[in-house]
């Protein structure tokens, strides 16, 4: 058993299909690490049948309730840098995109059955963890990150000694146009990449202090969450922040990709994987707050980098809450399971990021869930934080 399986390919000659979720062994040789490391991190929906909505947007969809939130103080304390989210009773979920107008063909079953959902009172950081950030927290403590730490044997058994070097996954583009279904085409693993290198060795952070800080697994999110005397947050808390009072909306500014012509997100433009026109200003991460924020004063919490949520991973976890009412400040199943890649421990990303794209994944919709596995590291990964109210 692998104790570190960030990613599934268990070969050097496996073809992946992303959304046929089939693996296809061609000759077992050794454990390929890289490939194994892409497959688990990728956010991608596998194993789904694209069929016609059963419920279009009209006013947010039928499944969903006016949200109720809490009072707000009349002096709510305030902390630098996070948002006060007062919590209530939500829907939570998303409706099936697929014949929405730029909706994408991912069904996405696991975003519903849409339920109701009491969350307590929180505050949440208003951006992403920024390089800044995230360099004091390592200059404080020492922090060493699962992406600089050298695989092992016991991690990896079978593989040779040349490929146990610490890495991580990057986006590579391919230079041309590529079928959509196999993206090791676009992804690699790259020795030394890491937060400081993102996208290998000859890359940096410096002047990017400011952009959220990537190449994070999630130990190192809630190491640093930790340190800041903060959490992650659950996957309702999450989007129940996102959504900031506005049951069912598309997006977290409502339910056109636009608004007034202008894109509202940091997503991808032009032809996947191969040429980002960056038709909202940017290609690739963008530095944090550069699209308004949502009704509760939250930056990016659509696009830009992915965000680790503490809840394991199950696509079947919301057809029990369904049947238990309003369920109160829900924390995910004890213990992951994706059917697609049975043996990951997968913990839920939400949010999308740069690389989303109606032509290939459209989660930077507001209901809707990523998952990775919870030692992978990618350059399109990073986190927020939340803290408990006081009293609460």
């Amino acid at each position: 058993m692998l104790n570190r399986v960030l990613f599934i390919a268990l070969i050097t000659m496996s073809l992946i299909s992303c959304r046929e979720g089939k693996t296809k062994q061609v000759a077992a040789i050794v454990p390929d690490i890289g490939a194994m490391k892409i497959s688990g991190a990728i956010s991608c929906t596998k194993g789904l049948t694209p069929g016609d909505s059963t419920i279009f947007m009209n006013g947010g969809g039928t499944a969903f309730i006016t949200t109720v939130e809490n009072e707000i103080p009349a002096d709510p304390e305030k902390i630098a840098g996070m948002a006060y989210i007062p919590g209530g009773t939500f829907s939570m979920g998303g409706v099936n995109p697929v014949g929405i107008t730029e909706g994408g063909h991912e069904a996405m079953d696991d975003a519903r059955p849409i339920h109701q959902v009491y969350v307590d009172p929180f505050y949440m950081d208003e951006t992403e963890v920024t390089n800044k950030q995230f360099a004091d927290f390592v200059k404080a403590t020492g922090y060493i990150t699962v992406a600089e730490q050298k695989p092992t044997k016991e991690e990896f058994p079978g593989a040779p000694e040349e490929a146990l070097v610490a890495g991580a996954v990057v986006f590579t583009p391919p230079a041309h146009e590529v079928p959509l279904n196999n993206h090791l085409q676009w992804w690699q693993y790259v020795h030394e990449a890491n937060w400081r290198h993102p996208s290998g060795p000859n890359s940096n952070i410096t002047g990017k202090e400011n952009y959220p800080v990537v190449q994070i697994a999630y130990e190192d999110a809630a190491a640093y969450a930790k340190w800041a005397g903060k959490r992650l947050p659950t996957e309702a808390e999450w989007e129940f922040a996102a959504r900031a009072g506005k049951p069912g909306n598309l997006y977290t500014w409502g339910n056109e990709m636009k608004d007034a012509g202008k894109w509202q997100a940091n997503t991808f433009q032009g032809q996947f994987p191969n040429a980002d026109i960056a038709g909202d200003g940017f290609a690739g991460i963008a530095p944090v707050k550069q699209f308004a924020p949502n009704g509760y004063g939250l930056y990016d919490v659509a696009g830009n980098v992915w965000e680790w949520c503490s809840d394991w991973y199950r696509p079947d976890y919301y057809a029990g809450l369904a049947k238990a009412g309003v369920v109160k400040n829900p924390k995910g199943p004890d213990s992951s399971f994706d059917p697609a890649e049975p043996g990951q421990q997968k913990k839920v990303q939400r949010g999308g990021s740069y690389l989303c794209t109606d032509q290939y994944c459209t989660r930077y919709m507001v209901g809707t869930r990523g998952k990775g596995e919870w030692r992978s590291a990618t350059n399109h990964i990073g986190f927020r934080c939340v803290k408990d109210v006081e009293g609460e």
